[in-house]
């Protein structure tokens, strides 16, 4: 069975299958960023259920500037070392393996979060994402360096504290995406205008956390395919991206795509090729693969242990990347090794008000309402209302925003 095959990293580390668990937002941390006894619980969930590599959801690398309000942050004075060791024990017992995903969000932190965000250039994101995000300042060069350290002082800390690799986010409109962006970076200095400029930024964050942890630690990315948007980052310049990553050598690559702005990661299919297939971004993935050293990771889309088969056995990728089904079945993985004809419980959410799915990331926040619930040692409830998870998520903001505004008086 291909799914049961191991795979050899470049930096030497072997992965026990060819499972992974990409990122998906926990959103559980306390107010001070601290990783407590859900994290632990709900990876050990995934752990047990067969995965072999289990990647976080993102971490934070600056405090003032996250995604959502709970999330875990690695940064120089955070005391959250003790709580990071007890999350990264998390797969003892089993052969999975948890790599921390590193992020920072860019101009995709929410208005209750950050009064003014940063970005690679000040352009805001469209209506009526910014009616959610407040328009960015442009970022100087000393602040891009420092971004770039912290990137690497969060990576080493991880491998410190115990978790088997580091993921570098990417994607999906955050800030490394937006760098790579040439509707979202338009500097004219060293960090922007041509494409080898444009990809300075992620190649320095990847030079910067590999000089720290060492060759022999595994370091992955999660990238775009393309954005999608009129003008942003295109097909071609991920390959380059990638091919310059992969000489460099970076140690697994995880093909996805979208932002906020152009949602391909959750479901809508970009090529006609993929509509008759389940894995989205795959036909984008063989085209990199053909250019590069490295094994690729694909998320998004699969569904049956027959699809993921096939994808194997042909060389198409070299990881089936799963989030959304393991949120619903933790035990997934294990019933897929088993050769079971088990097919994904995922399927489209949608409140029925267009407005309102624009401004609420349903296939966010309902997973997230998920892990929440295995963090605190429940099943997942695959019938769970989309209302609730709006109204959960309406809730939280209207607290952050009024603990903000009581924070300034």
């Amino acid at each position: 069975m291909e799914l049961a095959k191991k795979l050899l990293l470049p930096c030497g580390t072997i992965l026990p299958n060819r499972l992974g668990k990409s990122a998906m937002s926990e959103n559980m941390a306390s107010k001070d960023h601290i990783p407590g006894l859900k994290f632990f619980n709900a990876y050990s969930q995934w752990a047990q259920g067969g995965t072999g590599l289990l990647i976080s959801g993102n971490v934070m690398v600056d405090s003032q500037y996250r995604g959502e309000a709970n999330n875990v942050v690695i940064e120089k004075g955070c005391n959250n070392h003790k709580e990071l060791k007890s999350w990264a024990c998390s797969c003892e017992g089993t052969e999975s393996q948890l790599w921390i995903q590193l992020n920072h969000p860019g101009k995709q932190t929410p208005k209750f979060l950050t009064k003014v965000p940063v970005a690679p250039s000040s352009i805001p994101l469209k209506s009526p994402l910014d009616a959610m995000f407040n328009q960015p300042r442009e970022l100087a060069h000393e602040e891009i360096l420092d971004i770039i350290g912290r990137f690497a002082y969060a990576a080493k800390i991880c491998k410190e504290t115990g978790f088997h690799g580091v993921q570098i986010h990417g994607a999906h409109g955050y800030l490394i995406s937006q760098f790579l962006s040439k509707h979202h970076n338009q500097r004219t200095d060293e960090w922007g205008g041509s494409a080898e400029n444009r990809l300075r930024f992620v190649r320095e964050i990847y030079k910067a956390i590999r000089h720290e942890v060492g060759p022999k630690y595994p370091i992955g990315i999660k990238m775009n395919s393309a954005d999608f948007s009129k003008g942003g980052f295109d097909h071609e310049e991920a390959i380059h991206v990638a091919k310059t990553l992969s000489d460099l050598g970076i140690d697994l690559i995880e093909i996805s795509g979208g932002s906020y702005e152009k949602p391909a990661m959750t479901g809508s299919p970009i090529k006609e090729s993929t509509i008759k297939r389940e894995a989205y971004f795959i036909e984008y993935a063989k085209e990199i693969k053909a250019k590069i050293a490295c094994p690729i990771m694909v998320t998004g889309g699969f569904r049956t242990r027959e699809f993921m088969e096939e994808s194997l056995k042909k060389r198409e990728l070299d990881i089936i990347g799963l989030a959304r089904p393991l949120c619903i079945n933790p035990n997934f993985s294990n019933q897929l090794l088993s050769g079971e004809d088990v097919v994904s419980e995922v399927k489209p959410l949608s409140s029925g008000i267009k407005i309102i799915d624009t401004i609420f990331p349903l296939e966010i926040i309902w997973y997230t309402m998920q892990i929440n619930r295995m963090g605190e040692n429940k099943k997942p409830c695959a019938n769970a209302s989309v209302y609730l998870a709006i109204f959960n998520t309406a809730l939280d903001t209207g607290m952050q925003s009024l603990r903000r505004v009581r924070g300034k008086s």
